[in-house]
């Protein structure tokens, strides 16, 4: 069976995310401003993704009676030809499912790994940390990806629907064509290194070198192949024979910068099933996902600190700011020294959220003075390791929820790392990550190995934050989560607060002004109602900048009418269902 899908939308709309991924990363990904959108609102289902075309699909997925899991897979296998340069089966993902019968938080990593041939130095040229660009353009920053052995683990799983059908709107828009929109084409126009690449050139530019213009239907005949095999064989037709050798071929064969994936790497790779990272937060219970992502424990740290101050009566403004920034520095020092692939490394998560070790952190906040830059603390139940901490910041993203029919529930943040990740294009039309950069490229800071070193077959630590909300009956709540790199710990968590403790609807959640700390400066994002925090927060000391700051949240609440949805107006995404 084929499943219809709105192609009435005219303009695909392409989004990415781009934010500081290490000290020597290039800035952020300009943001074009904030549309107003309208609160969306379902009865029985609902799908949030940031391209109408990969919601619609997902949409018409739980229509034709799908699940959560087959509505994400859909929306994913479109959002990787509509917004390829952010997410696809080039790249990795996180998925945390709601299980409604069976009651029941389950998380799966698809997260990149490093080739079996990879060392700690790998980033490291001359004695010294190679530039952020010179590591990420090649084959040298490529991990083994993971996103397609996930999506095909979850329809196992959960799926309904044959999984031909999830596979059928992506291949009926990369055989007739989606019309390139004005911010793909503004991001190609920025793009120094993509047209490097003749695949990518032949795709996304004209001949002249410029790129195509808005408006133009771009089909992608390799990638529809590419969809017909997946379709026919599942993930296997990635992992071995004709397109796994190509990946490895694409990756080795680059001129100056080669990596060194292997086709027993990509045999190799296997999905994790990781223990849910759940934690309280006043009457609420959070649940995400657990190491290597730092996302659900930062978050649950942040929340943790702020729930000793009432919110609620404290409202928007500096004064929240500054408990937000001061919560978020703390949580972000303890990220730098623990976080890391919790199959090399003992990652302390239940000390980490520990209701009273949480409550000795908060008591380093000073309500009327910022502490500038926090130490890491020291949670109980952690085993003696030396390492040094590392501020390693990546990357990355894009973020899928869904809620079925059934009640059922899907968080997923799915990713190639950088805006067109390696910028490499493989001739099976699909561009692959940079996910080894989320790496720490000094294996040692003073003397002392880093966690997040990278090491063979291990996965680089992440950020992404897919998150479940329950209330004080353990029903579904919420489902959120965002794209932006290690701000997406900070979207995330704000978004959390302006549902819970501001009582906002997820429109008004999703679009009010980020701001926040990453163990550093106090962050506030130009041009929105946070902007004016600036004079009051360096009143307590701390060192502010403005800056864009792109999320692009996509939230789901459950009421007793049916769905409420939110979409960042950062981005062009959409809430819909019936």
């Amino acid at each position: 069976m084929r499943l219809p899908l709105l192609l009435s939308l005219t303009a695909a709309v392409l989004t990415t995310q781009i934010a500081i991924a290490q000290p020597l990363a290039p800035a952020p990904e300009a943001g074009t401003g904030r549309s107003i959108k309208t609160l969306g609102t379902a009865q029985r289902f609902m799908a949030a993704a940031a391209n109408p075309l990969a919601a619609a699909a997902g949409r018409d997925i739980l229509r034709a009676g799908g699940s959560a899991a087959d509505a994400a897979i859909a929306t994913q296998f479109v959002l990787n030809l509509v917004e390829p340069q952010s997410s696809g089966i080039g790249g990795g993902a996180f998925f945390v499912y709601w299980d409604e019968t069976a009651r029941k938080v389950t998380t799966l990593d698809g997260r990149e790994t490093a080739p079996a041939a990879a060392r700690p130095d790998r980033f490291i040229k001359d004695g010294r940390p190679m530039r952020f660009v010179d590591a990420v353009i090649g084959g040298r920053s490529v991990g083994v990806p993971g996103t397609l052995k996930l999506l095909e683990e979850a329809h196992r799983r959960w799926g309904k629907l044959p999984w031909a059908d999830l596979v059928a709107p992506a291949l009926k828009l990369a055989e007739e064509g989606f019309t390139i929109s004005p911010r793909l084409n503004g991001l190609l126009a920025g793009e120094a290194n993509l047209p490097k690449n003749a695949l990518a050139a032949a795709y996304f530019y004209e001949p002249d070198g410029k790129p195509k213009a808005v408006g133009t239907v771009l089909k992608n005949p390799a990638f529809a192949a590419t969809l017909r095999a997946i379709a026919a064989q599942g993930a296997k037709a990635l992992y071995e024979g004709p397109i796994a050798e190509d990946i490895v071929a694409t990756v080795t064969g680059h001129p100056t910068n080669p990596g060194d994936m292997a086709l027993a790497d990509l045999a190799a790779y296997k999905v994790q099933e990781r223990e849910p990272v759940c934690g309280s937060y006043r009457i609420w219970r959070l649940c995400g996902m657990g190491p290597p992502s730092s996302g659900a424990i930062a978050i649950q740290q942040i929340l943790g600190v702020l729930e000793g101050q009432d919110l609620r009566r404290i409202g928007p403004g500096a004064e929240a700011a500054h408990w937000f920034s001061e919560a978020g520095r703390l949580a972000f020092a303890d990220r730098a020294l623990y976080l890391a692939d919790p199959a090399f490394i003992s990652v302390p998560v239940r000390g980490l959220i520990d209701r009273s070790y949480i409550r000795s952190r908060a008591s380093l906040v000073s309500p009327e003075r910022s502490m500038g830059k926090a130490k890491p603390g020291d949670p109980p139940n952690k085993r003696a390791q030396q390492f040094a901490p590392s501020d390693g910041i990546e990357n990355g993203t894009s973020h899928i929820s869904v809620v079925d029919a059934a009640g059922n529930a899907v968080a997923m943040t799915t990713t190639i790392e950088d805006g067109f990740g390696s910028r490499l294009m493989t001739q099976s039309g699909f561009l692959l990550n940079n996910e080894l950069t989320d790496f720490n490229f000094a294996p040692e800071e003073d003397g002392k190995p880093v966690a997040n070193r990278v090491e063979p077959g291990k996965r680089p630590r992440s950020s992404m934050a897919p998150t479940l909300v329950f209330d004080a009956f353990g029903r579904l709540y919420a489902v959120v989560g965002s794209p932006g790199g290690s701000q997406i710990i900070g979207y995330v968590a704000k978004t959390l607060v302006a549902l819970l403790d501001w009582k906002m609807d997820p429109q008004q959640a999703v679009d009010f002004g980020n701001f926040g700390s990453r163990n550093g400066p106090t962050e506030l994002e130009s041009g929105t109602e946070a902007e004016a925090w600036k004079p009051a927060l360096e009143a307590k000391g701390h060192e502010v900048r403005l800056l864009e700051m792109t999320s692009g949240t996509q939230a789901i609440v459950k009421t007793p009418e049916g769905f409420l949805g939110g979409a960042d107006g950062r981005r062009e995404g959409v809430a819909i269902g019936d």
